[in-house]
């Protein structure tokens, strides 16, 4: 269900991560590798990236195939970012469609991004909601997983916590009630925070450049390392470092 890709470092067109490579993001749409559960990612796609100065991102989201956007190769051909999400989506049953269920998923200086489905969605999920006030359930972007997901990270951003802990609580609530595939992936443009549970990630360092994080690599290069099943990858300028979860 879904790939998903980060990057952080020098300045990059989205092209050069997404599009160019032999195995990228938008080929993943249809012909993913390592892509374990479903076949094709055609449930929508979204481009988080950062502009030099200013800390909220933008972002370009689709209901449909990222292959099928004529215009998606000219705006990934031009933009130069320093950080980005960028996911293509294979919606979970009784999940909501649409623009404003692809991630990534924005509020504030953040961007994230869900790789997998919860187990029992919604059933399951009425104690982790519980932990969200009506004004946050009220603020959801969408009624999927992802987005209950994106709340409860955020519920912790916003107390102050940090990236990997915001993510950690999250998986945490959740798997107190149920199980799933929960590979989660947030940024605020100087650091990256990601979880492999359930499902592939994969990371990987740019000599002098910077670093991705991906579901799966988008070549053959044999830098590409795996982040063990149930772990917490941080990245940021000085390195990756990945412990358990």
């Amino acid at each position: 269900m879904c790939r998903h890709l980060a990057y952080l470092g020098a300045p990059v067109t989205p092209g050069e991560l997404l599009v160019e490579p032999p195995f990228g993001l938008y080929r993943q749409s249809w012909a993913p590798r390592a892509q374990q559960y479903g076949t094709v990612n055609a449930d929508g796609f979204g481009l988080g990236w950062y502009a030099d100065g200013d800390p909220t991102p933008a972002r370009y989201r689709r209901a449909g195939p990222i292959w099928a956007d004529a215009s998606f190769a000219d705006l990934a051909r031009v933009i130069r970012t320093r950080a980005l999400v960028a996911a293509v989506r294979s919606a979970t049953e009784g999940c909501a469609a649409g623009e404003d269920a692809a991630a990534p998923f924005a509020a504030g200086p953040w961007l994230f991004s869900h790789n997998g489905a919860v187990a029992g969605w919604p059933d399951k999920l009425d104690a982790p909601a519980g932990r969200l006030s009506p004004a946050e359930l009220l603020e959801l972007p969408a009624r999927t997983d992802s987005a209950l997901l994106w709340g409860l990270a955020l519920h912790r951003l916003r107390a102050g916590a940090g990236l990997g802990e915001a993510l950690a609580g999250a998986v945490a609530d959740v798997t107190a009630h149920t199980t799933g595939r929960l590979n989660l992936l947030l940024t605020d443009g100087r650091a990256i925070a990601a979880t492999a549970w359930g499902d592939t990630l994969h990371h990987r360092s740019l000599p002098g450049a910077g670093v991705l994080v991906a579901s799966e690599p988008y070549d053959d290069h044999p830098d590409w390392t795996v982040v063990p099943d149930r772990s917490l990858l941080l990245a940021g300028p000085d390195g990756v470092v990945v412990r358990p979860l």
